[in-house]
C-alpha cells in the first residue's frame, strides 16, 4: 500500500449501474401522481444530482418535489437489488485500489442504499467510509461530501484522488483541492468531463491504475 493513499470512489456510472432502477424509480412516481412521463434521456442527464434537484428540473412544482422523492425511495427499494450492476472491472478495480490505498465512497445516492449496495456484492469491506447523500448538507459539486469523507479518514488531502463519471465528481474534487480522475463509463460524456479536467479514462480500473502510478 502506498503510504497515505486515499481513493475516493463514486458510485453510479463509476461502480455500479443502476440506471433500470433508477428510470423505473422515476417514471412510477411520475405514474403515481398522474403526471406527463420525462423522457429516459431527460432523466439519465440529471443522475448524479440529489432525487429533489431531478424533480425540480423535471418541472416537478417545488410543493411537490419531496412527495415524489418520498414515493421514488418506496419503490425503489422493492427493487433496486435486482435491477442493478456492477459495471465491468468493478471489482477488480476495488481489489487492486484496496493494495495501495484506504478507500471511500462519496455518492450523492442515498447512503443506506448504497451501502446495502455494495454489501449485495461483496465489496463494501473495501471502504472504510460512506458519505451519501443524507449525510451532508451541499452534495456534490460542494466540497463537504469529500471533505467529510477524508475528516473521517483522517486522509492526507495532497495524497486524495476522487474518481466519477460526471463533473458533479470533478467539480467536488476541484472545490476540496484534491486530485481526480474521470471515467468514461457514466453518464457525462468526454466531452463534458474535458471542460473540468484532462485526465480521462475508460473506466474504473484504468482510473486506478493511472492512480498507481503516483
Amino acid at each position: 500500500m502506498t503510504e497515505n493513499l486515499t481513493i475516493l470512489f463514486d458510485l453510479d456510472g463509476t461502480v455500479i449501474d443502476s440506471t433500470e432502477a433508477i428510470l423505473e424509480g422515476f417514471h412510477n412516481s411520475f405514474d403515481v401522481y398522474d403526471l406527463p412521463q420525462p423522457s429516459d434521456e431527460d432523466i439519465k442527464a440529471l443522475i448524479g444530482h440529489p432525487l429533489d434537484v431531478m424533480y425540480a428540473n423535471l418541472k416537478i412544482e417545488k410543493n411537490l418535489v419531496w412527495d415524489m422523492v418520498k414515493t421514488y425511495k418506496e419503490h425503489y427499494s422493492k427493487i433496486y437489488k435486482d435491477k442493478t450492476i456492477l459495471l465491468e472491472h468493478a471489482v477488480e478495480s476495488i481489489r487492486l485500489a484496496q493494495e495501495i490505498a484506504r478507500l471511500g465512497v462519496v455518492t450523492t445516492k442515498t447512503g443506506t442504499f448504497s451501502r446495502d449496495l455494495l454489501e449485495h456484492f461483496g465489496v463494501m469491506d473495501a471502504f472504510e467510509v460512506l458519505i451519501g447523500r443524507e449525510h451532508v448538507d451541499k452534495p456534490k459539486p460542494d466540497a463537504e461530501p469529500i471533505n467529510k469523507a477524508m475528516e473521517m479518514m483522517k486522509a492526507d488531502k495532497s495524497n486524495t484522488w476522487m474518481i466519477g463519471d460526471t463533473r458533479l465528481d470533478i467539480g467536488s474534487a476541484i472545490n476540496a483541492g484534491i486530485k481526480s480522475v474521470a471515467v468514461t463509463s457514466g453518464y457525462d460524456t468526454r466531452e463534458q468531463l474535458q471542460s473540468l479536467t484532462d485526465i480521462i479514462e475508460t473506466d474504473v480500473l484504468e482510473a486506478v491504475k493511472y492512480i498507481s502510478k503516483f
